[in-house]
């Protein structure tokens, strides 16, 4: 059984990857203007634009251009940026080091609070407690990111002024740099990614707290915490671990907007720079990071699923 699913993912991964770098090529060659327009400016003449095209390999045809990078890429050459001349994988692993650690941070406050928070509101149904949590989820998930970023720079760094409004660090800058301006950034992703999974909790406790297993369990006088711990949240996390999985590659592959809006050097704001530039090389390997992180993170997701399900594990035995 877990043999099939790894292979069969593995299957589905290559197939994700391979698709997804044709979109976003395709995506690249409809905008207007290339690297070498971007570089030489609108004031450039056609002879050094044309000059400068046939240098970076820009006037070959998309589809051999694109077929070339496949097949390098595939050897682990990933190319050399079109903008300064360097391989792309130093650059785009340290963006990749800094959002890593920013979804680690994440990850750990976020998705614990969220899961307990779901886990009370479950149980809580239809009380105050309830009303409460799903109350802030709710609002949670119907506020754009850019807003509840903006927000957090206008109370936590104006109004009252705790934590830097934006990253001033460089590109360049270690984690240890970067942690003093890392706590806005990290509440906003916390804010808006624990509000599904709060909601996903909540339904799946609901679900289980309902079933005939811990009917029984109640009427043969198990106590109420052993009861939670041991039988309704090994349940009730099951449907909640994709919406953690999701989460966890909608963070690795580079929350655009709130990296943008606090000057954050991860791969959402590499990929905005990449693609104000037209630096191809960049924004292809972005894309392949990003879909190994969602393939990964389901993968995982499916294999905890198995493994705390035995039903999953002997489907045949299930009946």
């Amino acid at each position: 059984m877990v043999a099939r699913l790894v292979l069969s993912r593995l299957a589905w991964a290559v197939a994700t990857i391979v698709l997804s770098t044709v979109l976003v090529f395709a995506a690249i060659q409809s905008l207007p203007g290339d690297a070498a327009t971007q570089i030489l400016g609108q004031n450039a003449t056609p002879q050094a634009v044309a000059t400068l095209r046939s240098q970076l390999g820009l006037d070959m045809p998309p589809v051999q251009r694109f077929v070339s990078w496949l097949g390098h890429a595939v050897t682990g050459d990933f190319g050399t940026s079109l903008v300064n001349g360097q391989p792309v994988g130093p650059e785009v692993g340290h963006a990749l080091l800094n959002t890593s650690f920013l979804a680690a941070v994440t990850i750990f406050l976020g998705f614990t609070v969220a899961c307990v928070l779901g886990l009370v509101a479950g149980i809580f149904r239809d009380r105050w407690p309830d009303s409460v949590i799903s109350t802030g989820a709710l609002v949670g998930m119907s506020v754009p990111e850019f807003i509840v970023a903006t927000l957090l720079v206008l109370v936590f760094a104006i109004k009252i002024p705790i934590f830097p409004a934006v990253v001033t660090a460089g590109a360049n800058a270690t984690i240890g740099q970067l942690l003093p301006s890392m706590a806005l950034p990290a509440l906003a992703l916390v804010l808006v990614s624990a509000a599904y999974i709060i909601r996903m909790m909540r339904t799946s406790v609901i679900d289980v707290m309902e079933t005939d297993f811990v009917r029984t369990a109640r009427l043969k006088g198990v106590a109420p915490g052993r009861l939670i711990l041991r039988h309704v949240v090994p349940s009730a996390i099951l449907p909640t671990l994709n919406v953690i999985a999701m989460n966890v590659a909608w963070l690795i592959g580079g929350v655009v907007v709130v990296e943008s809006i606090f000057n954050y050097p991860g791969m959402g704001t590499l990929m905005i720079r990449s693609v104000q530039t037209r630096d191809l090389p960049t924004i292809l390997l972005i894309t392949v990071l990003s879909a190994v992180t969602y393939v990964v993170c389901n993968l995982l997701a499916d294999l905890a699923a198995v493994l705390l399900n035995p039903r999953l594990r002997y489907p045949r035995n299930a009946r």
